[in-house]
């Protein structure tokens, strides 16, 4: 059964902002080039969750991770992203979803936040 990882971020008018998870993309994907990667959005920008499952699941993913590219869990993360995830699950109910936490709040995230910080 192949897996696939979905990076899920906010999103933006501005199609720029979007260049850095673009780079974290790109990096997943070189680093698992045996996972199916793509990064969605919840708003303005393309794709959507819907479409990123859509797309894991016609390259045969059985087993969806989707990774919030959120820096703290707040209304998106607690409210909207499970609904979207439960209406995925009823449509696709032999695909199996996990949904990790903000990336943000992982111990080597805040560490090298902190790096970088010390570094401007």
């Amino acid at each position: 059964m192949r897996e696939a990882l979905i990076l899920f971020a906010h999103g933006a008018r501005d199609p720029e902002w979007a260049q850095p998870l673009r780079q974290v993309e790109a990096r997943v994907r070189s680093m698992a080039s045996d996972v199916y990667v793509d990064l969605a959005f919840l708003e303005f920008l393309a794709p959507r969750l819907v479409d990123s499952v859509n797309a894991a699941i016609a390259q045969g993913a059985g087993r969806i991770r989707i990774v919030p590219l959120f820096i703290a869990q707040g209304g998106h993360l607690r409210h909207d992203l499970p609904r979207l995830v439960a209406e995925l699950q009823s449509q696709w109910p032999k695909i199996e979803f996990s949904l990790a936490r903000a990336i943000g709040e992982e111990d080597g995230v805040i560490a090298a936040m902190a790096a970088a910080a010390l570094q401007t």
